[in-house]
């Protein structure tokens, strides 16, 4: 009995300590059932609802970028492409492996997205591949169990309908590199594009906008099933240019196959117009990736496609630049209108020679038949009484070798070398120096755009600055009056007389531009010729050769230039042109200005409303 009733009491304990098991082990799961389903359940219905949605960042549509009259000229479309989320697979390797059998990927997309992949956090996509075709999207929906982390995603391209024809104005987008990214998140996202070179690089951050953001169901696969939400981001800002599309056509084809360039300006406000350099490129191409080949013929090719030759390219101005010595010296009193100065074909300065254009001489002269005849012995005299510091401030005033306010990072300075600049570079500054200044030769160097602004400035005595930028967001921009611009501060007098001279060049008789007459009844056209030697003539090939630079090499050959503006009595164009070794302006360049002033004058831009047809909705030669 005894012995029962203790194995009773030992059963019982054991029970007891049982159920305090079983108590605590329920109290413990129901203290933890409590901290998931109450303490923490918003959290954690957080967490399913992350496994369920994907949330996104998208990249805004950039801004476009129109002409004066609404034709665009960098748009936007619709682009197809894999995206890959790092954190959703868990062997990166083996799914770009898998995908690479669908869409074969190069070694040079594999170390993109290697790089691109250290780069990000792991929660942002990466390109995988872009312009996908609907063949490319089927197989890689129909594998998707196979892709973890691999998506399909629309997003926008940049789009240059005018192509080649505008390529250097308004630039060309890229994908960021990694100097680029900074502190701005945005340009993390697929699809982004940065500006690299003309409007787009200069208008970048108001045409990127703001980041929207997407929300996708997608089940354990990572599948997407539906879009639950989109807020679009802010489109970058519409900016709208002072370009004309169909004159600059026009004068693209006025330069023909010729390595030229040439600007067309409002001279009274300094609205750019047209702004064409030969050869050109397909900004497209930027966009999507530049092959090794396309990239070696291009840096191969001597008449250079990459660079904006109407901004960038440095030229010596040639006899162009008779204009700012003779305001030179009329403002320092060196010469007065009256003044004349006998040109025998050459003038000696100790024993060093310098000759005219014209080796039997042009007689004796004042400004009026200097400008006329474009006369070197005529300018050499003025520059050597002037001095090269006054000519140089005059010529800064007038827009050359100075720093343009133009909405082209690649636009180029120039230079107008004066003393103190010579001693900087190690060597002193020479008379023969002065005299070689005096015709536009030595170490000047300018832009055509700088030329078409220097003779819009002699045109209207103003100081108007070039600039593409004509509304932004809808609102005009200010410079688009003439009153906007504040005087030259050069007498109207000393301007007249410079003008009536570049009058003769054209229309009277023995004027060296006659090619460049206007045959349009009652408007006159005023100009200035100028040919830039690019390589020294010596004097034996001058006095005892034959002397014929059209029969060098093409690279020898001089540069062609012409500037000009119209109508005479009133100017509101202003026009340059330069052709690289083409060899006599008043031959080759006069007549191109000619055919483009005849082209600007009868479209007239500036006083046209709306443009025509259908709008597009998104031996020896004279100096």
């Amino acid at each position: 009995m005894k012995r029962e009733t203790r194995r009773s009491g030992v059963f019982t304990r054991r029970a007891a300590l049982m159920a305090a098991g079983q108590v605590a082990a329920l109290g413990v799961l129901g203290a933890k059932l409590y901290q998931v389903q109450v303490v923490e359940g918003a959290r954690y219905a957080l967490l399913a609802k992350t496994n369920r949605v994907s949330a996104r960042l998208i990249a805004p549509p950039r801004g476009r970028i129109l002409d004066r009259f609404g034709t665009v000229l960098a748009g936007n479309k619709m682009n197809w492409r894999a995206l890959l989320i790092a954190e959703q697979t868990d062997d990166i390797q083996i799914t770009l492996n898998n995908f690479a059998q669908l869409v074969p990927l190069t070694d040079y997309e594999r170390g993109r997205i290697d790089r691109e992949l250290r780069r990000h956090r792991r929660f942002i996509p990466v390109t995988v591949r872009e312009f996908l075709t609907w063949e490319d999207m089927a197989r890689i929906e129909v594998n998707a169990p196979d892709l973890p982390g691999i998506l399909v995603d629309v997003g926008q391209t940049r789009l240059y309908p005018e192509g080649e024809k505008l390529a250097h104005v308004v630039g060309y987008v890229a994908p960021p590199s990694e100097a680029d990214m900074g502190d701005d998140p945005m340009l993390s996202l697929p699809g982004i594009r940065v500006g690299r070179a003309g409007i787009e690089k200069y208008h970048d951050l108001p045409l990127r906008g703001r980041a929207g953001a997407v929300q996708l169901e997608v089940n354990a696969v990572g599948r997407v099933i539906r879009e639950l939400d989109r807020q679009e981001g802010t489109p970058g800002v519409e900016i709208g240019t002072t370009i004309d599309t169909e004159l600059q056509q026009q004068v693209l084809a006025r330069l023909g196959d010729e390595s030229a360039s040439a600007v067309v300006l409002d001279a009274r406000n300094g609205e750019v117009l047209a702004m064409a350099t030969n050869p050109s490129f397909d900004p497209t191409l930027f966009n999507s990736g530049v092959s090794q080949a396309q990239w070696v013929e291009w840096t191969n090719n001597r008449r250079a496609p990459l660079i904006n030759k109407a901004a960038a390219g440095l030229y010596a101005p040639g006899s162009t630049f008779k204009m700012a010595v003779a305001l030179a010296g009329l403002d320092a009193r060196t010469l007065t209108t009256g003044d004349r100065i006998t040109c025998p074909g050459y003038l000696d300065l100790g024993d060093t020679r310098f000759h005219c254009w014209s080796k039997y001489g042009h007689g004796t002269l004042d400004l009026h038949g200097g400008l006329k005849h474009s006369c070197d012995v005529f300018f050499y005299e003025v520059a050597r009484r002037t001095g090269m510091d006054r000519i140089a401030v005059m010529a800064n005033r007038l827009g050359l070798g100075t720093e343009l306010e133009i909405e082209l990072p690649s636009a180029r300075k120039g230079l107008i070398p004066t003393r103190e600049w010579r001693i900087a570079q190690g060597h002193p500054w020479n008379i023969g120096d002065t005299i070689v200044s005096g015709i536009g030769q030595g170490y000047i160097e300018v832009t055509p755009l700088q030329l078409a602004t220097y003779c819009a400035r002699v045109a209207t005595g103003r100081v108007v600055q070039p600039h593409l930028t004509r509304t932004m967001a809808g609102v005009l921009q200010p410079g688009s009056r003439a009153e906007d611009w504040p005087a030259l501060g050069v007498a109207e007098r000393q301007l007249h007389a410079v003008r009536d001279g570049m009058y003769a060049v054209v229309n009277e008789a023995g004027g060296t531009a006659p090619h460049a007459r206007l045959p349009l009844a009652g408007v006159a056209l005023a100009g200035k010729t100028g040919s830039a030697q690019v390589r020294r003539v010596s004097r034996e090939l001058r006095e005892h050769g034959n002397f014929n630079s059209a029969k060098l090499p093409w690279e020898w050959r001089p540069h062609a230039l012409f500037v000009a503006f119209a109508p005479y009595d009133a100017p509101r164009y202003a026009v340059s042109v330069v052709v690289e070794h083409g060899n006599a302006g008043a031959d080759v360049a006069a007549p191109l200005a000619r055919d483009i002033m005849v082209d600007t004058l009868t479209r007239d831009p500036v006083n046209r409303q709306n443009p025509p047809g259908q709008r597009v909705a998104q031996g020896n030669t004279p100096a």
